[in-house]
């Protein structure tokens, strides 16, 4: 059995191996102005779990085991998933930059230090999430001298499945969403968090396609850069689909329960707004029923599709965490 201290090392090796291909991708002057890339690599190396990027390298590392792939090697496979990888990251620094701005959840702390707004003025904030969201796609769509026979397909449908998961049906509807529920949307109602029948379905709605997307699309893209056939890929997305519920139940919990100091952010913010919430629809206790059985159904998808490596310790650190 796989001990904690043996998955944090994991966990550690693979933020090493991410944050240093993520300085390798970056631009640099004089390709572009210097304030840019200050911005960019501002937010992008404060902190954070990694956990996207985490799950599209330990996804093809378990696709590869699995034998579901014609890929020789767990290296091999993460190695030619590492570039979506730095792009998912990219994608949802990009997401967090842009929420915490004033016209979206008006955040001035996040990963533990003041927001990028606050640093560098709106403006360059808004130009900051703009080039980390555009250069995502110039780090995919590279070729690499490493690169395995037939790539180019999986890299296009790897393409395909981001962008989808970071426009208009994922992150960018799931934050309009957002904020048709609290009522900061221009020419939009309201949803009150409170009438369980309309609100269950809007916050499902709005999670899935806010968080879950692209966690979801983290998943996939590990499995499909890694060679996996269809049966992998639709097993991972399963199993991603449900690990997304579970992370975004345990993150609303733990803005009523964390503190500012733990999380890097401002905790009861969400309360605070009204935000709909699995709290604020389902109460506390349901919602960790919940998280638990969105947890138990990641790790049945696993069992049943024959897919192992450290996605089951993934699912259980998703809902165990504090931060």
């Amino acid at each position: 059995m796989t001990t904690v201290p043996d998955f944090d090392r994991y966990l550690e090796a693979r933020r090493t191996e991410i944050d240093v291909a993520l300085e390798a991708e970056l631009p640099s002057p004089p390709g572009c102005p210097r304030l840019i890339v200050e911005a960019m690599r501002y937010s992008l190396f404060a902190g954070g779990k990694r956990l996207r990027p985490i799950l599209t390298l330990a996804v093809a590392e378990a696709v590869v085991d699995s034998g579901h792939t014609d890929t020789r090697s767990r290296d091999t496979g993460r190695a030619q998933a590492l570039p979506a990888a730095c792009a998912v990251e990219l994608i949802h620094t990009y997401s967090l930059v842009h929420d915490d701005l004033p016209a979206m959840d008006d955040d001035d702390l996040r990963r533990g230090q003041p927001t990028a707004h606050v640093v560098y003025g709106d403006g360059v904030a808004i130009l900051a999430g703009d080039a980390m969201l555009t250069h995502a796609f110039v780090v995919l769509t590279r070729r690499r001298s490493n690169e395995a026979p037939g790539c180019d397909p999986r890299r296009l449908r790897a393409i395909a499945c981001l962008a989808q998961a970071a426009g208009a049906a994922g992150m960018v509807g799931g934050q309009v969403l957002d904020l048709t529920a609290t009522g900061t949307g221009t020419g939009t109602v309201g949803v009150d968090p409170h009438q369980n029948a309309s609100g269950d379905a809007a916050l499902r709605e709005m999670h899935e396609r806010k968080t879950g997307a692209l966690i979801s699309a983290a998943a996939v893209t590990g499995a499909i850069l890694a060679g996996g056939d269809d049966t992998a890929v639709a097993a991972v997305d399963r199993y991603a689909t449900s690990l997304g519920l579970a992370f975004q139940i345990v993150d609303d919990i733990l803005d009523i329960e964390g503190t500012t100091a733990n999380l890097g952010k401002n905790a009861g913010k969400d309360a605070d707004a009204r935000k709909l919430t699995y709290p604020a629809v389902h109460g506390l206790e349901r919602s960790r029923v919940l998280a638990a059985d969105a947890a138990a159904a990641a790790r049945e998808t696993l069992a049943t599709a024959g897919l192992a490596g450290r996605l089951t310790e993934i699912a259980d650190w998703v809902v165990s965490r504090s931060h």
